[in-house]
């Protein structure tokens, strides 16, 4: 039996774990509920598993059956065998959810609305079809249950915790893989060679005058007034300095100050989100958005206080890899399945730290459902956001299916 047809076998399983984790959502690196509801999902195959010490990780190892050296010569279980990893995350976000579901989340102020628990499933779905597999395949597999995705740098946590040398030697390749509940028609995978996905840093200013009545703003110095300025200037300065080919992508998100109408308040405060794809691009704006800010208060003779904090690093997938799993999926589903993505995604993944680690590749896998339409549905992130269930088989089976053709390679991929 195929991977495809083996977990349409399991799509009610499947479904149940997923409604499962979509109603009882946990935030963060701390999800008891969620691990414990992943280990009953593996429990009773032939898996080596270990929970996170500082976080609630989950790593499980399938030993493969039929392993070889890099001469193809056959070592048996263990040993020097190649080993792929597959990964799936498994935190949620703190939304109200919207979309009026029957297994919608039952805790008010979160809500699986980036598709986490598709995820999660699917990736459990995988270590099932691998197991009953065991012996076919010609080196080990890692299972990555992974929380914090969604900033709080879960995949680092993991990877400090020995997640790439769980099985022993490190991953020949590792695998992600994100639905999206618009962009993509649903089923239809997509990625690209280089960069998929940007870096994304925060910028923080705190601008610095003197209060004063709202009459008189003459004799204050206004953080307000400076501070809008500040951000029109940000704009400015990122069309002006960076190349469109290359993007960079400044949004301020928050900005606060003042008390009352008729108050110039002593102290305004502005963050910005900024997504770059380069490494010379992010040391460049970073130096470049200080620049700004600090000369905007100058001309205006306040203070500025101004720090950048970095976060997830650029996603970019192997060349190598990316072209191995858009074979893998063409061979699974068909050419028509796939789609190599003309550009990247402003949107910033931890599965990065994985790939600065481990060649790879990451992947989107559309999970519309077919009553909506993918340009207008609510995206990812979104209170009404809706993920179809008809794609996890795919999910599981295209894991299934890249972790088991490339440990049957003995070299790079190509």
């Amino acid at each position: 039996m195929s991977f495809t047809e083996a977990a349409q076998d399991m799509r009610d399983e499947l479904v149940r774990l997923r409604h499962t984790l979509h109603a009882t959502p946990e935030l963060g690196l701390t999800l008891p509920r969620t691990q414990e509801t992943v280990l009953t999902a593996l429990d009773g195959l032939p898996l080596e598993i270990t929970t996170g010490a500082s976080l609630s990780s989950v790593t499980a190892v399938l030993r493969g059956g039929r392993t070889r050296d890099g001469n193809g010569a056959e070592t048996g279980a263990g040993g020097s065998a190649p080993v792929v990893l597959l990964r799936g995350d498994m935190d949620a976000l703190p939304v109200t959810e919207r979309t009026g579901l029957p297994y919608a989340s039952r805790v008010e102020g979160r809500m699986h609305a980036c598709g986490h628990d598709l995820h999660t499933a699917m990736l459990a779905g995988a270590a099932h079809l691998l197991s009953a597999r065991r012996d076919e395949l010609a080196g080990d597999v890692v299972f990555m249950f992974q929380p914090g995705e969604e900033g709080f740098e879960g995949a680092r946590h993991m990877i400090t915790e020995g997640v790439l040398e769980a099985a022993g030697p490190r991953p020949v390749a590792a695998y992600g893989m994100h639905v999206v509940s618009s962009m993509l028609p649903p089923g239809l995978f997509a990625s690209r060679p280089g960069p998929i996905m940007a870096a994304a840093d925060v910028f923080q200013v705190r601008v610095k005058g003197r209060g004063g009545h709202g009459s008189s703003p003459h004799r204050a110095l206004d953080p307000i007034h400076a501070g809008c300025e500040m951000v029109t200037a940000l704009q400015a300065m990122v069309t002006r300095t960076f190349d469109v080919f290359d993007p960079v992508v400044v949004t301020v998100g928050q900005f606060h100050g003042g008390t009352a109408d008729n108050v110039i308040p002593d102290e305004a405060y502005f963050e910005a989100t900024v997504r770059t794809f380069s490494a010379a691009n992010r040391a460049l704006v970073r130096r470049r958005l200080v620049e700004v800010v600090e000369a905007v208060a100058a001309a205006h003779r306040l203070g500025v206080e101004a720090s950048f904090g970095m976060g997830y690093p650029v996603t970019v997938n192997d060349a190598g890899e990316a072209g191995f799993a858009e074979r893998t999926a063409g061979n699974l589903f068909g050419p028509d399945r796939f789609l190599v993505s003309p550009q990247p995604v402003m949107g910033a993944e931890d599965f990065s730290y994985v790939l600065e680690e481990v060649p790879g590749a990451f992947l989107f896998l559309g999970a519309c459902p077919p009553d909506r339409d993918p340009a207008t549905a609510p995206y990812n992130h979104s209170a009404e956001a809706v993920f179809d269930d008809a794609v996890l088989p795919d999910g599981a089976a295209l894991y299934a299916a890249l972790a088991m053709s490339r440990l049957a390679m003995s070299r790079p991929a190509r």
